[in-house]
């Protein structure tokens, strides 16, 4: 059983491990559930944050400093070739999309008791690096997909020989960053992630489950109830695999598929979540600070 070691966790005692599960099902039901409830809410929460942070960032928006040494040798590594890039095809209904998974999935975190007891650092530590998997993993959920054009960025040589700006410097007047795009090797991870969640056919339960195992991750630096953190991990990877024997019992190798995912997921970079699927909304606003402002309202 989990328990919190010197973290007091309100009504810690007593409980059992599908009691704590448990409440991360009810966390991901009352989600679907408020989501009928009231579908235009998490939509006009996050429009009004974007338009309030993209005012603030007009404002603020600074130019980045030249390249390092290291940098330059790494862009002149590939000076004989083009490196493919990708942007959105239709980047505001994408965008909408994921805007509307990120309510959801924020939504789903609030609603979590356990992760509501945590101390307010372990809470910070655990959304600034579980944010975008568990997004991603709620776009697989929702069976939210999306195309993208693939661009060409010119190679440091040709640069030089053109007399482009630099990759690092702002970009020209009119073009946005998001212009730029995200590497299509990037991309590709995530499409992969989700043509293995679709292939697999991941139940709600099933989905609950890895959210749980996602959010609470004990591998993070600066967590004070680690133990705890651990102990829910755990648990969360026990109930996904006592459910699959119950429910998928002549499928031996569907916990393996599952695992597997989870693995493809870690490797998708949060950096990445917010290029391909924030950027072209919030601009050069920081997505932790929306992110931020959205759970705590501050």
């Amino acid at each position: 059983m989990a328990s919190l070691e010197g973290c007091r966790c309100r009504g810690s005692s007593g409980r059992n491990s599908s009691s704590i599960l448990y409440s991360i099902l009810k966390s991901d039901s009352l989600v679907s559930t408020e989501e009928q409830q009231h579908p235009q809410e998490q939509q006009q929460t996050l429009q009004h944050l974007l338009h309030k942070t993209s005012s603030s960032s007009s404002s603020t928006a600074t130019s980045s400093g030249p390249a390092s040494l290291q940098e330059l040798r790494q862009q002149a590594c590939s000076c004989g070739s083009a490196r493919r890039r990708g942007v959105l095809r239709s980047p505001q209904v994408t965008c909408k999309s994921a805007s509307a998974v990120l309510v959801k999935t924020l939504r789903f975190v609030k609603n979590v008791p356990c992760f509501r007891e945590l101390p307010e650092d372990d809470q910070l530590v655990l959304i600034r690096s579980g944010w975008a998997p568990l997004l991603v993993l709620g776009l697989a959920q929702d069976r939210v997909d999306f195309e993208t054009t693939e661009t060409v960025e010119p190679s440091m040589l040709q640069r030089i020989l053109t007399g482009l700006p630099d990759r690092q410097s702002e970009p020209p007047a009119g073009q946005s960053r998001a212009a730029a795009g995200v590497s299509m090797v990037d991309i590709e991870a995530i499409r992969a992630f989700l043509k293995k969640c679709w292939s697999v056919d991941i139940s709600t339960k099933e989905y609950a489950y890895l959210k749980g195992a996602v959010l609470f991750n004990p591998d993070l630096e600066g967590l004070r109830c680690l133990h705890y953190i651990q102990s829910l991990r755990r648990e969360a990877h026990q109930a996904l695999n006592e459910h699959i024997r119950l429910i998928h019992r002549e499928d031996t190798t569907r916990f393996a598929k599952l695992l597997i995912a989870l693995s493809m997921l870690r490797a998708i970079s949060p950096p990445v979540v917010a290029q391909l699927f924030f950027r072209p909304v919030i601009g050069s606003v920081n997505i932790e600070e929306v992110l931020m402002e959205m759970f705590y309202g501050k």
